[in-house]
């Protein structure tokens, strides 16, 4: 049984048929939820979504990876779910 996230461990399986899949719908998620507010939490990103929540969890920080979001609450000591995105290029508007 696993007990702890990992994101090198979860982001294999991203690159697979499924996996491109699930990263595509929580990525339209994402970005619909940032036309709606302007930032989304993790909790509401991962949201509705269907799966292991750890893997939902790898998919939004390959968004953070590939610099389509980023994270506003960086640094600071929260829950992962509280976690806030934003646009990249929003940041300095």
């Amino acid at each position: 049984m696993r007990m702890s996230y990992g994101y090198s461990q979860e982001r294999a399986r991203i690159f697979t048929e499924e996996g491109q899949q699930a990263f595509l719908a929580i990525r339209d998620r994402v970005q619909q939820l940032l036309r709606q507010s302007g930032a989304c939490t993790m909790g509401k990103a991962i949201d509705g979504g269907t799966g292991d929540t750890w893997f939902m969890l790898a998919c939004v920080e390959r968004l953070v990876e590939l610099k389509e979001i980023e994270e506003v609450t960086q640094g600071q000591s929260i829950w992962i779910q509280d976690r806030v995105y934003q646009r990249k290029e929003s940041r300095g508007r």
